[in-house]
């Protein structure tokens, strides 16, 4: 078993029943996300020794967001414990051509408030083999830049390996903002996961002929794209997920690893998927590439793995992916029917 440690923001999410729109509901739904805690959940669910760092305010809520944590065997040990409050978004369901919509209530959250200086990573690193992060905590503010820099900094002396996914949010910061930030950080990264919008936003990255808007990019513009992001920071592996967008229920769904050192890529399977939910799609891919190359996988069955986990998180509500290697495994082995088990 190895430990992976998780570092970010986890929030209150709240939505409304079913597919009503914000202005229809009285009552919402209330659960706890954020990308790196989701990630954390997927390889917990694998029997991985998975803890998540961050900070939330010392009363119920903040109690919450931990126990619904600990349920699925994260360890929550290094959660500190501080600030006034913890961030919340609402997510309103897309239907058919309505897309869905996120608005974000997190200024001032325990974790955007706290000091870099407070996270004690060589305490934290102790006995770990991986640390992950997204582009949306160094996005929380300046400390949590730092604290992201210095975390890289502690993993990579410690022989950890590190993977970021870009995670860009135009809602956090600029596009500038963003690209000078993880141009700092990407250098300490083995493993960086994206899509061909991140690459663009963040780093002006894009392969020629590129249609990002229409989803319609080549093969080769995407290994374009992973090898020009190996070029420029150093990654190892760059790892891109394959979005179709039909409607807000129906997408096709792939991905694609890149190794810089074989300069060669492969691609999944590619998944007509009927969505129950796509908020935490992101991070179950990344969860599931986390668990595959850490458990010693081939890149193309590291890549089918991360894909079918991903493709299984879209039939499940609220943002962890509640799925077992077994259920994972027997999906990327071609068993795609959604046949009833007995």
């Amino acid at each position: 078993m190895s430990r992976i440690i998780t570092f970010g923001e986890i929030m209150l999410r709240l939505n409304p029943e079913s597919y009503l729109r914000f202005t229809q509901s009285s009552k919402f739904e209330a659960s706890y996300a954020g990308g790196e805690a989701n990630v954390a959940v997927s390889l917990a669910n694998y029997g991985q020794d998975a803890a998540f760092v961050s900070k939330v305010p010392a009363h119920d809520i903040g109690q919450c967001a931990i126990n619904a944590l600990r349920q699925f065997g994260v360890d929550t040990s290094m959660i500190l414990r501080g600030g006034d409050r913890l961030g919340v978004y609402f997510v309103e369901k897309g239907a058919s051509q309505r897309p869905s919509k996120v608005i974000y209530d997190r200024a001032n959250s325990a974790i955007a408030t706290a000091q870099a200086s407070e996270f004690d990573w060589k305490t934290i690193f102790a006995g770990a083999d991986w640390f992950h992060w997204t582009g949306i905590t160094p996005a929380l503010s300046s400390h949590m830049a730092q604290a992201c820099l210095d975390a890289c900094k502690a993993a990579k002396a410690m022989g950890l390996t590190v993977s970021c996914d870009l995670n860009y949010r135009n809602k956090l910061w600029s596009r500038e903002e963003a690209g000078k930030c993880m141009a700092q950080l990407l250098p300490y990264v083995d493993v960086c996961i994206a899509n061909e919008e991140d690459c663009k936003d963040v780093f002006g990255i894009e392969a020629e002929g590129a249609d990002i808007a229409g989803g319609k990019l080549g093969y080769e513009g995407y290994v374009s794209v992973a090898r020009q992001m190996a070029q420029r920071f150093g990654c190892r592996k760059v790892a891109i997920t394959l979005r179709s967008s039909l409607s807000a229920n129906d997408n096709d769904w792939a991905g694609m690893l890149y190794d810089a050192a074989a300069d060669r890529a492969v691609i999944s399977p590619t998944y007509h998927i009927h969505i129950v939910d796509r908020v935490g799609g992101g991070d179950s891919f990344g969860g599931g590439l986390i668990y595959s190359l850490i458990t010693g996988k081939n890149a193309q069955d590291a890549i089918n793995f991360a894909v079918a986990a991903s493709c299984l998180k879209h039939s499940i509500e609220h943002d962890f992916n509640l799925v077992t290697v077994a259920e994972v495994e027997n999906l990327a082995k071609g068993n795609a029917s959604g046949r009833i088990q007995r």
